[in-house]
């Protein structure tokens, strides 16, 4: 089972804690949702079918954090998961994807990631055979039955006479002193030639409604297999590489696929979580006169979303999906149409609504500071590498957030990501400095260093629209 059963919704929200900055409405509405599907997992039998989970809406302006919670969510479930962005898809008959491409999707992750986990199990086994097949190639065996001689067999070194010896044992000697030094990493630039699978399969797209979408994946796969996908090409490769690419081949060998498959689409169904970004995009705005842009199909791309999210059977080329008890988190900034403007139906579907709040000045100084990923990190993370140290004084940050912050009132706000255009100005000018004029050494980030960066730019507010 998945490692989120060990996790209470204050747990999960303390891991999210660690990443995003305030919001608590979201993660505490998220993990609860997440906990409520090990509890259903965990639920009497004859009510277990029942109980269907809680679809989410997340609603708030753009760079609060509505997509970094699914993808750190995506990280904690580890379950099936996968984003999607609303606008992409079009009504069946339309050109473009449909709905059900989101399920499809969603399978061939789930059985990725249980394919993964299951050569991660026999990878002890697939390296003993990469250990031999890597021999055979060095000091190919005199007869089938030399191939793979332990190092315990034959007589001891002590008593050993070449001149009396066969070619049988003469190779097996010679094959486990060639397994030491590959066990010692002696011989990992020397050369070999291996055999290995062809992975290029020719490339298709095929437009059209659901059906014809799937059609295009079986017929990609058929052309794959009569354009020599699967068939063995020769590549003279390093030891080290040769070893890689081996062990990918040989775990292939000794896993069950069928059952991978089996297991994959029980995953999709129990713990599937898909994320519908932009959902908004979808919902037409109630101030109908002056409608404008692509919004033929608006409407029906909600008709076609409301039985995926209420609870239907997909087709894939893994298996049939029941979409019952898959979890949707639906996700959207709302600034021109409103969840009202969803039809009703669809409404329905997500019946927990999380309003995201707009990042204040005090949230720009944590977003900063306080996250395992801030970008202040990230920035002396970079430049470390080049023998640069940076270091950010507390009142350089209240600086940097309060720039922020004026400039997302003056010009447009787009909440978080105005600290990426703001922290990009920033080290513009270091960044194209180091390494030729400045290799070494330590630069102290303080206000003043800040204001002469940035003073120009937030100023001039004509030059902030095109630059921050």
């Amino acid at each position: 089972m998945l490692e989120e059963k060990n996790l209470t919704p204050q747990q999960i929200v303390k891991e999210l804690d660690k990443y995003i900055v305030g919001q608590k409405a979201a993660k505490r509405s998220v993990a609860i949702a997440l906990r409520n599907r090990w509890r259903r997992l965990n639920s009497r039998e004859e009510i277990r079918e029942e109980i269907v989970p809680n679809n989410i809406l997340l609603i708030g302006p753009t760079g609060v954090g509505k997509t970094e919670i699914a993808r750190r969510l995506a990280k904690l479930a580890m379950a099936p998961f996968v984003k999607v962005e609303a606008s992409k898809f079009t009504e069946v008959g339309y050109v473009g994807r449909d709905v059900e491409s989101m399920i499809r999707d969603l399978t061939d992750i789930a059985v990725s990631m249980v394919k993964a986990e299951m050569q991660e199990r026999v990878k002890e086994k697939a390296a003993q055979a990469v250990e031999n097949r890597i021999l055979d190639n060095l000091i190919p065996p005199v007869t089938k039955k030399g191939v793979g001689f332990n190092s315990g067999s034959g007589s001891s070194d002590s008593d050993f006479d070449p001149a009396k010896a066969g070619d049988e044992e003469l190779n097996m000697r010679t094959r486990e002193r060639f397994r030491e030094k590959l066990r010692n990493g002696e011989l990992e630039d020397r050369e070999i030639e291996i055999e290995v699978k062809n992975t290029k399969t020719p490339m298709m797209q095929v437009f059209g409604p659901g059906g014809m979408e799937e059609m295009g994946m079986n017929l990609q796969d058929m052309l794959g297999n009569m354009g020599g996908k699967g068939k063995k090409a020769k590549r003279k490769l390093p030891i080290s590489e040769a070893r890689e690419a081996l062990l990918e081949e040989e775990a292939e060998k000794l896993i069950d696929h069928e059952s991978a498959v089996q297991e994959a689409l029980e995953r999709v169904q129990k713990q599937g979580i898909v994320f519908i970004d932009e959902i908004d995009k979808i919902a037409e705005p109630s101030t109908g006169a002056g409608k404008s842009g692509p919004d033929v199909s608006r409407q029906g791309v909600q008709r076609d979303l409301l039985p995926i999210v209420e609870g239907s059977t997909v087709n894939t080329k893994h298996g049939i999906v029941k979409t019952d008890h898959i979890l949707f988190v639906g996700s959207g900034a709302f600034h021109v149409s409103k969840p009202s403007d969803m039809i009703p139906e669809l409404q329905g579907r997500f019946p927990i609504r999380v309003e995201l709040n707009s990042l204040t000045e005090e949230d720009f100084v944590k977003i900063l500071s306080q996250p395992k990923n801030a970008l202040t990190k990230q920035y002396e993370a970079m430049l470390e590498t080049e023998g640069v140290k940076i270091e950010f004084t507390d009142d350089a940050i209240l600086e940097l957030a309060r720039i922020a912050a004026v400039v997302n009132s003056q010009v447009e706000n787009i909440g978080a990501r105005r600290l990426h255009t703001i922290m990009s100005s920033l080290f513009d000018e270091l960044l194209f400095a180091v390494p030729d004029d400045i290799n070494s050494g330590e630069i102290t980030i303080d206000p003043t260093y800040v204001s002469k960066q940035l003073e120009d730019l937030v100023k001039d507010k004509d030059l902030s629209h095109y630059i921050l």
